[in-house]
């Protein structure tokens, strides 16, 4: 169900936005030469569109760099004062939102850890961006939102930056792509902001992040950039210097919604009919399988036969994914989709061993 929420585009609030909107600036604000001496480089370049820096670093472990605080958005604005570019920056409670007014900060961002509970801004007048929660949760990123919106604050965007997984993979952060589009499904007025710096944790992966989330129709990107990136007091590894930050957004391939073209247009319509028929089969199909399932639990019921036979789903597991790859479908593909039915037909037969049978 789509969720209506009373927003004003990013274009709007940013005024200098192109598409892909660039906010860029360093992890955190170390010094205000290192902030203003970024900030300058960055602005050179002609392609960013907002500075950012972090000025409350809440830190995964003690021990680590935790910000400069106030002092640190002084630098901030001067760098401001400099570039002429619009300044952000994280936000975690009451105190901080009162000290970014008062410095003149433009944009304020509410990080992952915050989303989940975050502060009043009632009657604040100021664009603010919502990081996803750390764990996969949309209604809770979507709640976050909803909260702000009903306390007036019309200037919302969303940003993706990656949820915490327990498995390990070449991400920092798991995109989970399927959420920022369902989020977008939800809330289509909704701008979203990729952070390719928090999803990659690396480097050298932010190019092919970055194309990604332009490819899905994002409004722009948050990345890292630092004038001296090792030597950075934290998250080292994600961060680019201003130069390399120009080349990547130079390599970027940008896509519209949708072309003029007529015989695209026609192409497209055609093909969309395919999938849609294809799609009315296999629901019928599906539809169909699930039957069987609710024949199968009638069965196993009379006979005194448990619902689980791991045996047979590791059967349908094996021999599913040589066939789907034999037609060249993805393996992952293939095993999540089969685990998705075989979780609904252990959920109808549950019913129909549970199911009192009506005495006439």
């Amino acid at each position: 169900m789509k969720k209506v929420l009373q927003l004003e585009s990013i274009t709007k609030w940013l005024p200098t936005a192109n598409k892909p909107i660039i906010i860029s600036g360093p992890c955190s604000a170390e010094t205000e030469d290192q902030t203003v001496a970024t900030a300058k480089q960055l602005a050179a370049t002609g392609k960013v569109n907002a500075l950012r820096a972090g000025i409350w670093k809440p830190r995964t472990r003690p021990g680590q760099y935790e910000g400069a605080g106030e002092e640190g958005l002084k630098w901030l604005i001067q760098a401001k004062k400099e570039t002429g570019l619009p300044v952000t920056t994280e936000v975690a409670n009451a105190a901080h939102v009162e000290a970014c007014l008062k410095a003149g900060v433009d944009i304020l961002w509410v990080g992952a850890r915050t989303t989940v509970n975050p502060f009043s801004v009632k009657g604040v007048d100021i664009p603010v961006m919502v990081k996803n929660p750390i764990n996969p949760d949309l209604e809770l990123w979507i709640g976050a939102l909803e909260r702000l919106n009903k306390a007036g604050i019309t200037k919302l965007a969303a940003i993706h930056r990656g949820f915490s997984s327990f498995e390990k993979g070449p991400f920092r952060n798991a995109p989970m792509w399927d959420m920022a589009i369902e989020l977008k499904t939800r809330i289509p007025e909704l701008d979203i902001i990729c952070d390719p710096s928090h999803i990659s944790g690396n480097r050298e992966l932010i190019s092919f992040i970055s194309q990604k989330a332009l490819d899905l129709d994002m409004a722009g990107l948050m990345i890292e950039s630092h004038i001296d990136p090792d030597a950075a007091w934290s998250d080292a590894k994600q961060q680019v210097t201003p130069a390399v930050l120009g080349k990547i957004i130079d390599g970027l391939v940008v896509r519209t919604v949708t072309s003029d073209n007529k015989t695209f247009k026609d192409t497209l319509s055609i093909l969309r009919e395919q999938i849609d028929q294809l799609d009315d089969e296999i629901m019928s199909k599906m539809a169909a399988r699930m039957k069987i399932s609710e024949k199968i639990g009638q069965y196993k019921k009379e006979n005194g036969v448990t619902i689980l036979q791991v045996a047979r789903w590791e059967e349908i597991i094996q021999t599913r994914i040589t066939l789907g790859k034999a037609m060249g479908l993805n393996p992952e593909f293939t095993s999540d989709l089969l685990k998705l039915i075989h979780q609904e037909s252990i959920q109808i037969q549950t019913k129909v061993m549970n199911k009192i049978e009506e005495r006439v």
